[in-house]
Order: C-alpha cells, then sequence, then structure tokens
C-alpha cells in the first residue's frame, strides 16, 4: 500500500538506466513486475493518472515542506540505470541512495529489510527490463535549510532501521500465514501506514511480535485519512470480518460490510486487485491471526437499536438526525446498515468508530469515488457535502453517525471540522468542496 507517511516523505533519488544483460529471463522480470506490485511503487512514484509509470514527480508535503517521488525507470539521465544489483538492494532494503546519502524513512525500507534477496534481484530485473525508460528530471524539494540536511537522517537509520535480512518462515506455523506475513510485514509494508509511530517518526512496531501497537491503526493522519486498525479489534478494527469478506475486501475494494476509500484506493487499484487468490487469501489469513490490541475484544454493535425505531417513526429530535434523513439515509439507510457492495454499513463500521474522526469529517466534506478493478468494474461515488453544509452542521451528522445503530465513539466539534476543511494538505481536491463558500457556524471558533 500506498502506503505514505505525510511526515516523511522520499528522498530525491538520482540514478540512471540499467544495462541489458541477454541472460534475464522473461520469467524473472514477469516475476519481478508482480513483486513490484505487492510493494505497490507505482503509486508512489508516478504523478498521478497523468504521469507516466514510474517516472516520478509525485509531491508528498510535510510540515517542513514538499518533496516529490523519484524517476525509478532505467533512463540512464535521469532514471535509476546506473544503479548496479548492490545499488538497488542498498537503496530499497537499506535506505541509502547511490551517492551514500540517507533516504527519507517514507519510503518504507525499515520494511522492505525483509524482502528476500532472490525477491529482489528479479525487481531488478523487472525495473531494468521490463519498465520503458522516461527522461523525465527529479525535482528538488521544497524543504529549507537547514531542515534539508541529510545527514541527521543517517542516524535515525542507523537507530531505527533494521539490517536487512531474508525474511524466515516459522516451520512449525501454516505456510500460508507465513506467506501472509511475508507480504504484510515485507512487500507490502502495511505498517507504513496502519502502524502508530513514535515523536521520532519510526513505527512503533515492525511485527506482531514487537508489540501489539502493530498495525493498531495509525495516531495522525495521512493525506488526510487515518487508517485504522488491521487487528482484531470488533470495534475499531477487522474482529468482525470473516476470512473470506477479508479477502474479498482485498481483491475488489468493497465486500458486504465495507468500500474501499482514501489512500487505500490506491493500494487496491495499483497493487492488491492484481495479486493471485492465494496471496489475497494469504494476507487476510495472517491479519485474521492477529488478536485486539492490549487483549481486550470490544463490543461489537448491537442487532436491534432505539435510533433505527426512532427514524422508522419519524422522530428525527437527535441531534443531527433530521440531517442524517436528508443526505445520508437514502444510501446508507435509516437503520445504518446500507446496502451491500454499494452503499457500506455504517452500523459497527470500524472506520466510523476509530478515535480519530479525520477519515469520515474528510468523506463527507469531499465524497468519494472508489476505483473500478477487476471483479467490480463500476465506479460508486458519494457525492460530497461540504458545499452545502457547514462545520456545526457536518459535526452534528458525525456525531449522530458516531453514537447511533450501537456505534460507540466520542464527540467531535465544529472545531475539529474546521481544522479538516481549512488543510489542504489533507484535503486536495478544491472541486470536491463545491465552487460555494460555506460560511463557518459561530461555533468553529471556540
Amino acid at each position: 500500500m500506498k502506503t505514505i507517511v505525510s511526515a516523511l516523505v522520499f528522498s530525491a533519488l538520482s540514478v540512471s538506466a540499467f544495462a541489458q544483460d541477454a541472460t534475464v529471463s522473461s520469467e524473472l522480470i514477469k516475476r519481478g513486475e508482480y513483486l513490484a506490485r505487492a510493494g505497490d511503487c507505482v503509486a508512489c512514484h508516478t504523478n498521478g493518472k497523468s504521469g507516466k509509470a514510474f517516472a516520478g514527480g509525485l509531491a508528498m508535503e510535510t510540515p517542513i515542506g514538499t518533496i516529490y517521488s523519484t524517476n525509478i525507470t532505467p533512463d540512464k539521465k535521469t532514471g535509476i540505470g546506473d544503479y548496479s544489483f548492490e545499488d538497488f538492494d542498498n537503496a530499497v532494503r537499506k535506505g541509502v541512495a547511490k551517492n551514500g546519502s540517507t533516504l527519507y524513512p517514507a519510503m518504507p525500507y525499515p520494511s522492505f529489510a525483509l524482502i528476500k534477496e532472490d525477491d529482489m534481484r528479479a525487481m531488478y530485473a523487472y525495473f531494468m527490463h521490463g519498465v520503458p525508460a522516461v527522461e523525465e528530471a527529479n525535482r528538488e524539494s521544497d524543504i529549507p535549510w537547514p531542515l534539508s540536511m541529510r545527514w541527521p537522517l543517517s542516524i535515525w537509520r542507523g537507530v531505527f532501521a533494521p539490517t536487512p535480512a531474508d525474511f524466515v518462515a516459522d516451520a512449525n506455523a501454516d505456510p500460508l500465514i507465513e506467506r501472509g506475513r511475508y507480504l504484510v510485514e515485507g512487500l507490502g509494508h502495511c505498517g507504513a501506514c496502519h502502524t502508530p509511530r513514535s515523536i521520532t517518526m519510526q513505527e512503533k512496531a515492525l511485527s506482531n511480535n514487537e508489540g501489539d501497537d502493530y498495525l493498531s491503526g495509525s495516531n495522525a493522519p495521512i493525506d488526510g485519512w487515518v487508517a485504522s486498525s488491521l487487528r482484531g479489534d470488533h470495534k475499531d478494527g477487522l474482529g468482525s470480518w470473516s476470512e473470506a469478506e477479508l479477502t474479498e475486501f482485498l481483491k475488489t475494494g468493497r465486500n458486504d460490510k465495507a468500500i474501499v476509500f482514501g489512500g487505500m484506493s490506491d493500494v487496491v487499484e495499483h497493487s492488491l486487485q492484481y495479486l493471485t487468490d492465494e496471496d489475497l487469501t494469504a494476507i487476510a489469513r495472517y491479519l485474521k491471526t492477529l488478536p485486539p490490541k492490549d487483549g481486550k475484544q470490544q463490543t461489537a454493535a448491537p442487532v436491534a437499536d432505539s435510533v433505527a425505531k426512532d427514524l422508522w417513526r419519524g422522530d428525527d429530535s437527535k441531534p443531527g438526525a433530521a440531517l442524517y434523513v436528508d443526505n445520508c439515509a437514502a444510501c446508507h439507510r435509516t437503520d445504518g446498515v446500507g446496502y451491500k457492495r454499494a452503499f457500506p454499513a455504517l452500523k459497527g463500521n470500524p472506520v466510523v468508530q476509530t478515535d480519530d474522526a479525520t477519515s469520515l469529517i474528510h468523506i463527507v466534506l469531499t465524497g468519494n469515488t472508489t476505483p473500478a478493478v477487476k471483479g467490480a468494474v463500476s465506479n460508486i461515488t458519494m457525492p460530497p457535502f461540504g458545499w452545502r453544509l457547514d462545520d456545526r452542521q457536518v459535526a452534528d451528522v458525525v456525531n449522530f453517525i458516531r453514537s447511533s445503530w450501537g456505534n460507540d465513539a466520542k464527540a467531535i466539534s465544529a472545531a475539529d471540522v474546521a481544522d479538516v476543511r481549512k488543510d489542504r494538505s489533507m484535503i486536495r481536491d478544491e472541486k470536491a468542496m463545491g465552487s460555494a463558500q460555506v460560511p463557518d457556524h459561530p461555533d468553529a471558533a471556540k
């Protein structure tokens, strides 16, 4: 998964194209392409839908400035053509560029350190022989000096990045689960987004063996979205999902309970839909082995609840209820269960109940369109409501959703909505906000 951490982004990687080697087999190149898909390299190293694959240029905003992803095509002038395998391996698994500088750890080399050398050689063959060369100069970062200095990153890397070592499966474990663990911990680098980070920006755990912070959900928004827990919590994790439901979600971006949105849409579109059913099942089966954080299982939303009955009777006196009926109920229904594989359930939805409501606020403001992928070829769009609802109204409807049908999450304020609305590093789609300027509710300033 894309996956990118907003406070740490890719360094400028200045390299050029590999020399051709007639001894490289088409099978090796094909395998390397598959592995590059599993690592979702294209999502970060391509400048949106209009950019050329792997040519870099994707802007990544951080609190200290903007950095741009780099050209990793085999162009000799601007790409990675001069990298030997050792140079390539050092960059991907160690975070060290050809010139010796340290890459920013948004390049997830702490996770990639687990990739097997054989897989690295296959990916090297793919980038050398299977990717068209594109002459596209790398852009310098907008980070001002002295924050732009790289030498402190080498200290960070020495303290927090593991030494590369081939993944070793547990001989006593289910081989399919171990395959899933390799994909999740290594190539898929799921922890880069779904694991909370310390104040020094390293992931609090790189595997479940290092603690149950691993994959317990991000503790800060990433590009305006909060990555939810992938552990076995019923309330805000995957505890209520079956292996089959999770596999379907990974493959198509939707199932009977949820639909993909935000940064995870890119992961499904560019990476997961191309994986084999066996690998997707392996990922799902591994994730289902993760217990709830702190070993405490939270109660799932009840089957029956009073809110649905009240709305059915026409009682919309609860704050935010009338707004919900007017704007949301047509798709998500008055009982909050939605319509399977089209409009996701809000009742018991893990994203709805995360401590940080940024994702829910964001999607109410800007809407979302699901990617069309194999097995789910139609786009489904939720319209934006930021142009017609002010901050207090958005807060009221979000609070209604987070406290109805058995959902139990803390309330937000109009000021919380105002923070998301005004943060253009989190909401990049200006058109989704509408052309009309909605005045802030007076409470937003409190």
